[in-house]
């Protein structure tokens, strides 16, 4: 059963203003009863007249809003075109360029950008969410993320050779439920895929790649490989059709929509496409409402975005 959208029309229908929007991530933060992010009490009073801290705690007597200790904190931007903008990008299945986003909102397009990025950062998985819990059959591969050479500056080139030449490399994985996993990683060498693949699938799992020897020898694992080089693409259970299909609509995201992904933040964009591919069996107001309750604890400010 496909999972259920939210139109345009009827995303306005339901969250027509300011006030709509704030019950909308209060209900999803407190629920019923308001709760201090400070010290946890709930010995709270509404504080009239207060408007960017409408609440203000009896025990700690600190104010505080649905705004404070979450992603959202010190934003000026109303609530009303924050939830507009996790709309949007839960619905754009290919992503959606922040000059997009500032002409739908009415902002800038420096502000639209760090607005996206601040969504992308709640997608973020927390340390120690993810654990070796992907299997028991899996497929792993990689991919180079990056302009091709023969299209930069010549004062931006490389000059050592062709195909992944001056390109990220970002590992994936994806067991037969069809979740995702990738990231960022430093490079195709053998140390480095072993190590990531012993840090997400279980042991004693069959792991399923092409013909790349750099995970030849893994251990604790079945192996089975598909030679890719021969025009094998199955070979009785072993495929990585899966995960390749995801590298194509990362692919066309990355040339279609964004153009252009730097390293630094590369990790957040791969999050983005796995986390909407992992969600997809939810709806999109669902969705929403798991992007509001990961943004409480998250905190990114402009400068450590830009930071080098």
């Amino acid at each position: 059963m496909a999972a259920e959208t939210l139109s345009l029309y009827e995303f306005f229908k339901r969250f027509p203003d300011e006030e709509a929007a704030r019950k909308f991530f209060e209900g999803k933060r407190w629920g019923d009863e308001v709760n201090c992010p400070h010290c946890g009490s709930l010995s709270v009073a509404e504080v009239k007249n207060h408007k960017p801290m409408p609440y203000r705690c009896r025990d700690c007597r600190q104010h505080f809003s649905v705004r404070t200790g979450t992603v959202l904190a010190e934003s000026r931007l109303p609530l009303h075109k924050w939830l507009m903008a996790i709309y949007m990008m839960t619905t754009a299945r290919k992503g959606i360029p922040s000059t997009q986003v500032a002409r739908e909102l009415g902002i800038t397009q420096k502000s639209a950008w760090f607005l996206c990025q601040r969504i992308r950062e709640t997608w973020l998985a927390k340390s120690g969410d993810n654990g070796a819990d992907m299997g028991p059959t899996v497929e792993v591969d990689e991919t180079f993320v990056g302009g091709k050479e023969t299209n930069k500056h010549a004062n931006k080139k490389l000059n050592k050779g062709r195909g992944a030449v001056g390109k990220a490399v970002v590992v994936g994985i994806r067991d037969r439920s069809g979740e995702v996993r990738a990231s960022l990683v430093s490079g195709t060498d053998k140390a480095t895929l072993h190590s990531y693949i012993n840090a997400n699938v279980q042991s004693g799992s069959t792991v399923c790649t092409d013909e790349h020897a750099a995970y030849r020898g893994l251990k604790n694992y079945t192996h089975m490989t598909v030679r890719h080089s021969a025009g094998e693409y199955v070979n009785a259970m072993a495929h990585t059709n899966g995960i390749e299909s995801f590298w194509a609509l990362l692919k066309r995201g990355y040339y279609g929509i964004y153009h252009y992904m730097s390293v630094k933040h590369l990790n957040r964009y791969v999050n983005e496409f796995a986390n909407r591919h992992n969600t997809s069996n939810l709806s999109t107001i669902d969705f929403m409402g798991n992007t509001a309750v990961r943004m409480i604890g998250r905190r990114i400010t402009y400068k450590e975005l830009i930071g080098a």
